[in-house]
């Protein structure tokens, strides 16, 4: 790595694992140069998470240190905690002094931990990022030594809590749906006129969620409505002969790369509740059907409650989720372009599009920086 001594402004940024800090983190990456346009920047990840992909093709510089865990009850991996931490925390510091830090900001996740006790130790301000509507552990340590913790939603509880939203790419914070819609619609070869669901349960897919969009594919073509159905990588849905899933209206991929173009073209999306999904879709103010993962403590029903409480959103269960359900609850909802355009008026005044700016200008703040772009 080299040194960053004749940089304006020095960072670094922690976070990985999962697109729901690397996406996060890259914004915030974006925003920063987009203020300091000569900001040197290092990302620091694991070596086996999304990152050592993203970060090099979104051109930032990637740092790798030992993923740890923190083990909830007695195990092996409880008893190799100290040593592993002592290790991680020595590698944090050798990172934080190559890149002459000015600021460390985290977003989260396993390599945060010994970044933010390293930036104690050397006396390197730190910001966070928290992106659940129920702060991680490792946010929760960082948080004991700074006062510039952003949140994605207001209801998060941390210490020193300030809500500044969600960072995004600048394509989907800047979208105009209404105007991009028939082009959207053009590119994922829908047809420009008709309403439209899309159907996503992420980049790994959800197997309840596609089993019953397959069942109800049928109704759904039968009264008008286009269904693009995201399924995941690896998660193609088969029919009866054993082949792709075919039906009138209805189309299948297991990826989409330009999610805006997903956005722009819905009237109507059924997906998970992630933080970054449910942020999203609130700043595009696109009505949703949110489906929680199932497992886990619960984050994703917390993600969705405030759009759902403002009548922006709804929210199923995914054991409640079924064809039968789609077609008594979304097929009319996608009629219903008034009801449409409310939950589109609601959820834009919940959103929140300049997340990524609001944590540069408090990256700056730390740091003592002007900007100068």
């Amino acid at each position: 790595m080299t040194k960053t001594q004749n940089a304006a402004l020095s960072v670094v940024l922690a976070g990985g694992g999962s697109a729901g800090h690397v996406s996060p983190l890259l914004a915030i990456a974006d925003a920063i140069r987009a203020q300091l346009p000569d900001a040197a920047i290092v990302a620091v990840g694991t070596k086996e998470g999304l990152e050592t992909r993203l970060v090099p093709a979104a051109g930032f510089a990637l740092a790798t240190i030992e993923r740890i865990p923190m083990p909830r009850r007695p195990s092996v991996d409880l008893l190799k905690l100290p040593v592993r931490m002592r290790r991680a925390v020595a590698r944090a510091k050798e990172i934080l002094s190559e890149a002459n830090a000015d600021v460390l900001v985290g977003v989260g996740g396993y390599v945060c931990t010994p970044l933010y006790l390293a930036a104690k130790s050397l006396g390197v301000p730190i910001v966070i990022h928290e992106a659940n509507t129920k702060a991680g552990l490792a946010n929760k340590v960082g948080a004991r030594y700074t006062s510039y913790v952003g949140t994605a939603f207001a209801a998060t509880k941390i210490s020193h809590a300030q809500l500044v939203g969600m960072p995004m790419r600048a394509a989907v914070a800047g979208l105009d749906r209404a105007a991009e819609q028939a082009g959207a619609r053009e590119r994922l070869g829908l047809d420009p006129n008709r309403p439209t669901l899309i159907v996503t349960g992420g980049s790994l897919g959800a197997l309840n969620l596609n089993k019953a969009v397959a069942g109800a594919v049928g109704a759904l073509g039968e009264a008008g409505i286009q269904t693009l159905h995201i399924t995941g990588a690896g998660k193609s849905v088969t029919g009866d002969d054993g082949g792709l899933l075919t039906a009138p209206l209805y189309r299948q991929v297991e990826y989409v790369d330009a999610m805006e173009d997903a956005y722009a073209a819905a009237d109507l999306l059924l997906c998970r509740s992630g933080a970054g999904t449910v942020s999203e879709v609130a700043a595009v103010g696109l009505p949703a059907v949110f489906v929680p993962l199932p497992v886990g403590n619960g984050e994703q029903a917390r993600n969705a409650a405030e759009l759902v409480a403002a009548d922006a959103a709804v929210l199923v269960a995914d054991e409640s989720l079924t064809a039968e359900w789609i077609e008594a609850n979304v097929l009319p909802l996608c009629l219903d372009a008034g009801q449409l355009a409310a939950m589109s008026a609601r959820a834009s005044k919940l959103g929140i599009r300049d997340g990524a700016q609001r944590m540069a200008e408090m990256i700056l703040a730390a740091s003592g920086k002007q900007a100068t772009a």
